[in-house]
């Protein structure tokens, strides 16, 4: 122990010139042998990308880059299509790193700690893919465990059984989680990198409300355990049929309330802009945040400046998907003039459902995981996004261990024959949008169209009602009030047809999926006064 602190204080005591110098340079290379080190015969790669946040350098002949040494910032390399990065021990693509010179603020889950920062190289594999293969990419929005019971149900309702699918290979080409990884407690960020990396597949996050140091003075400290876990809170990555840009969209403002709201900081408009120049116009392009852009009716959820801003620097383009989270319903918007858009086309945004759904709630089932469907009566799961190689999107949702249900169905099981049809089937359609056709029939007769209504899901009201009644907890949390959803339809159930059953199918048609239906059965009975 003697020894150990003699020579600290030879360190300490030594001339500052015997010291390296702080360094934010370095090299990008092909590394040929995937070992994420640079070996003999291992050749520099130029025109790449690397960031700083704010500024936007290209890698020379040589693989060199340089940015300015300011006091902290995380540095990251923009990968370039048709490349991959290795993989770290926390499962996650290597493609960054932090130059932080002086302590931090003192933070509950540790901030970043200071480093004297030395030249730094990055590794680039080469891969092949098909010519003309599509890009699959797995969406998860909002999985939000508050404890280590939840990370539990994270791992066994949705990463589970997509390794079980995936047979041993990666589960997708690509994943995004769209923010509030956790929920609050930073410190299970290490479980759920190590779960979400049994899916081997490159994974990116973006930040969340309930992912920041709430002890933080300020905006600019409030995403520091973010970073050191993730790496950068806003970069760009290159895939061959689309660009990603994620952007934390969260503007902390502790002390006032709420203590938070939508937006985007000065640094990362200036990152935007040299990047955005770099790009095609007709290139597909793939904004992934948490906040949604639009607002909630009857505030100012996400600034009306930033989002002006934003969308005129995206108008040139003539291909871009807006993809956040938030919420814990599932909608589109369409964003046109009204919004600030100003583009030849809506600009569309998938709002995603989350993975915890109702934030891990409701009555277990036999596998002893939470009913956990949302607000909006949408069960909780992920989304896939498909791109083409021409940059075309397809869009999916997939309830978790669910199959391939798109909509659920609920309707009376028993009617009084000859009675007033005052009764309705509802159709909870979960990727619909209004201008959606939903039709049904009844016992093989014609289809008719339903009408989409304003109210809250009835089978998720029902639980509502239930958790009211019992005389015990049903579950730890109760599932949440149901709100009205964009997505339901009701049509009228006949009470004039002959005693005994008859089945109800509903049908409706998918942007992107076709058509896709569901059935269930209800009977008439005669009764005398």
């Amino acid at each position: 122990m003697r020894q150990f602190l003699f020579v600290l204080a030879l360190a300490a005591s030594a001339p500052a010139a015997a010291l390296a110098p702080a360094c934010n340079a370095g090299t990008v290379f092909e590394d040929r042998d995937g070992d994420g080190q640079r070996g003999a015969g291992e050749t520099p790669l130029a025109g790449v990308l690397v960031s700083d946040g704010r500024r936007l350098v290209r890698t020379g002949a040589d693989g060199r880059w340089s940015l300015p040494l300011a006091a902290d910032h995380t540095v990251f390399v923009i990968k370039p299509a048709g490349f991959a990065f290795p993989t770290g021990d926390d499962g996650l693509p290597v493609f960054w790193r932090h130059v932080q010179l002086a302590p931090g603020p003192a933070l509950r889950f540790g901030g970043i700690a200071p480093a004297r920062p030395a030249c730094r190289d990055f590794a680039l594999r080469r891969v092949q893919a098909p010519a003309g293969a599509p890009l699959r990419v797995l969406v998860f929005g909002d999985p939000q465990p508050k404890t280590g019971k939840d990370v539990g149900y994270y791992e066994r309702d949705i990463v589970a059984p997509l390794v079980a699918n995936a047979g041993g290979q990666r589960a997708a080409d690509l994943g995004l989680t769209l923010g509030d990884v956790v929920s609050d407690d930073l410190a299970l960020y290490p479980a759920m990198n190590r779960i979400t990396a049994r899916l081997r597949t490159p994974w990116l996050h973006a930040a969340g409300n309930h992912d920041l140091d709430f002890d933080a003075a300020g905006d600019e400290d409030s995403l520091r355990t973010f970073r050191r876990h993730f790496g950068p809170d806003t970069f760009a990555w290159e895939e061959p049929q689309a660009s990603f840009v994620v952007l934390d969209d969260v503007i902390y403002r502790p002390g006032q309330s709420p203590a938070y709201v939508g937006g985007l900081r000065e640094a990362q408009f200036e990152f935007l802009a040299a990047y955005l120049a770099t790009l095609p116009k007709d290139r597909r392009l793939v904004l992934a945040a948490h906040i949604p852009f639009f607002d909630e009716p009857g505030r100012e959820t996400f600034r009306r400046a930033d989002r002006e801003r934003l969308f005129a620097m995206l108008k040139p383009f003539r291909k871009v998907l807006l993809l956040t989270a938030h919420g814990h319903v599932q909608r589109h918007h369409r964003h046109g003039p009204a919004d600030g858009w100003l583009g030849a086309e809506p600009l569309h945004e998938y709002n995603v459902g989350a993975a915890c759904g109702g934030y891990w709630s409701g009555p277990a089932d036999a596998a002893g995981i939470p009913d956990s469907r949302m607000s909006d009566g949408t069960p909780n799961g992920y989304a896939t996004a498909e791109f083409s190689a021409a940059g075309e999107y397809s869009l999916r949702w997939h309830v978790a261990r669910g199959g391939d249900a798109a909509l659920h169905l609920h309707a009376p099981k028993v009617l009084r024959r000859g009675a007033y049809p005052a009764a309705g089937v509802y159709a909870n359609v979960y990727m619909a949008e209004a201008d959606t056709r939903v039709e049904y029939r009844v016992a093989g007769g014609e289809w008719k169209p339903m009408q989409r209504v304003a109210e809250p899901d009835p089978a998720l009201r029902w639980e509502n009602l239930r958790d009211d009644a019992a005389e015990t907890l049903r579950a730890y949390d109760r599932l949440p009030e149901a709100e009205a959803p964009t997505h339901l339809w009701r049509g009228k159930v006949p009470t004039d047809l002959a005693e005994g059953e008859h089945t109800i199918e509903v049908r409706a048609f998918d942007r992107w999926r076709g058509e896709v239906g569901a059935g269930t059965v209800y009977r008439l009975e005669t009764r005398a006064d």
